[in-house]
């Protein structure tokens, strides 16, 4: 559910550039908000987000998480209210990685099998 109005102070649940902060409303400015980030909830996306899963590109982009109170402009349709605990920012930032990496991991994975199982059928299918 996205804000209709906030009020400095506030907290919110902001996304940013493929990735995820609890962040404090500074100022709000339509159709944008200015925020300051608290903690990190999902670490952006590596890689060419016009491209995804694509590593043969121009320049493959190392995101890095937004800094602890470092301001950032967001759409205002980015922003969600957010009531829970504010989390410590570095072991925020910590959990948000290694969860990013589990995901890359688990890709890896499945398109190893993938792959394994497509070998698999070409021997099937043509005995090569």
């Amino acid at each position: 559910m996205a804000i209709d109005a906030g009020n400095a102070g506030d907290l919110v649940l902001a996304t940013y550039k493929s990735g995820q902060y609890i962040a404090e409303l500074i100022e709000w400015t339509p159709p944008r908000a200015v925020v300051k980030i608290l903690a990190v909830v999902k670490h952006p996306e590596q890689g060419d987000l016009h491209h995804p899963q694509e590593v043969e590109v121009p320049l493959f982009h190392q995101r890095r998480a937004l800094a602890y109170q470092e301001k950032a402009v967001v759409p205002i349709g980015q922003l969600q209210p957010y009531a829970g605990e504010v989390p410590d920012y570095r072991e925020s930032l910590q959990q948000a990685l290694l969860q990013e990496m589990r995901l890359a991991e688990k890709r890896i994975a499945f398109w190893q099998r993938s792959l394994q199982e497509l070998t698999q059928l070409r021997q099937d299918y043509f005995g090569e």
